[in-house]
C-alpha cells in the first residue's frame, strides 16, 4: 500500500510539474502576442490556457498533498 501511495504522489508532483512548464509556456507565448497586437481586449486563448494550466497544477499540487496525509495516516 505504501508503495502505491508513493507512486502516487511521485505522479501527481510530475501532472503538476508539467502543469507549470505548460503555464509558463502559455505565459511566455501570450506575452508576445500581447506586444506584437497592442490591443487591450478580453482574454486572448494563450492566456486562458494559460489559466487553465495554472488551475491544473494547483489541482495536482492538492491530490499529492492529500495523497501524503493519507500515506502518513497508514504509517501511524
Amino acid at each position: 500500500m505504501n508503495t502505491l501511495l508513493a507512486l502516487v504522489v511521485v505522479g501527481f508532483a510530475i501532472m503538476a510539474a508539467i502543469s507549470l512548464v505548460r503555464g509558463i509556456i502559455a505565459f511566455l507565448q501570450s506575452t508576445k502576442e500581447d506586444l506584437a497586437s497592442g490591443t487591450e481586449g478580453g482574454a486572448t486563448p494563450m492566456q486562458l490556457k494559460q489559466n487553465k494550466m495554472m488551475f491544473n497544477r494547483i489541482k495536482y499540487q492538492a491530490l499529492a498533498i492529500i495523497a501524503v496525509a493519507v500515506l502518513m495516516l497508514f504509517n501511524r
